[in-house]
């Protein structure tokens, strides 16, 4: 626990959502930061002046430190047990990056599809000349509803599908933005951009967002980043065009 943060939110009389529109950030976040999770440098700084405290107040220099002498793996930058829990910055931070390229191979990808503010970064991003690639799973496909079955969700799968098509179509417009359908059995999801991948493992009965999700530096591990990126472009190759 952060014990040092929580009292100068007491102190400033500001609660986790006070917090959290102020930054433009989910109250989970401030949870976590609470909790201890370390906040990306714009949030601490931004957190510091909201709370008229010094950052190396908020999060001391002993924690900074062994927070840096956590091993890490040669290859994988990060790991988080589930998707739900990589925080929403995270995903802001690899999209907002990208400076040529955006990839995402998924069966639905409704979590980033329902996210208005994510969508409009993505038009921003092809915007200003980054390419814009979405793999979304046909939803009358046979891996699709095998996925379903799986998961012991029936046809909900293939809704989900159906729904984040609707909400990604809003895009077609943007010239840079191309949305592809594939009948692919995934073995995991695909979130790439040219500095960096996130990776979303598939289990068996568990469904995206409760498996684990891996980072990878593409300039650190370009040979691990190679392989996933090279799967990304295999499923391209073989999927099929959506009207607007």
């Amino acid at each position: 626990m952060n014990a040092a943060l929580r009292k100068a939110l007491a102190a400033a009389q500001l609660t986790e959502t006070d917090v959290a529109a102020h930054l433009g950030v989910d109250p989970k976040t401030v949870r976590r930061w609470l909790s201890g999770q370390r906040p990306y440098p714009r949030h601490r700084w931004a957190l510091a002046d909201l709370l008229q405290a010094g950052a190396d107040d908020l999060w001391p220099q002993d924690s900074q430190a062994a927070e840096a002498q956590v091993p890490t793996s040669e290859h994988v930058q990060r790991v988080y047990a589930h998707r739900w829990q990589v925080p929403r910055e995270v995903w802001w931070d690899l999209f907002s990056s990208a400076e040529q390229e955006i990839g995402i191979l998924v069966y639905s990808g409704l979590f980033i599809a329902d996210d208005p503010s994510i969508l409009e970064l993505l038009g921003a991003r092809a915007r200003d000349g980054v390419n814009v690639r979405i793999l979304l799973g046909n939803p009358k496909s046979q891996p699709v509803q095998q996925r379903g079955h799986d998961e012991q969700i029936g046809g909900t799968l293939s809704a989900r599908v159906s729904n984040a098509l609707l909400l990604f179509r809003t895009l077609l417009d943007i010239d840079g933005i191309e949305i592809r359908t594939h009948s692919t059995v995934l073995y995991k999801s695909v979130y790439l951009t040219e500095k960096k991948l996130l990776i979303n493992q598939h289990i068996y009965g568990l469904s995206a967002a409760k498996s684990p999700v891996v980072e990878v530096n593409r300039e650190l591990s370009p040979n691990m980043a190679e392989t996933y990126a090279r799967s990304f472009h295999l499923v391209w190759q073989n999927s099929r065009s959506i009207d607007m």
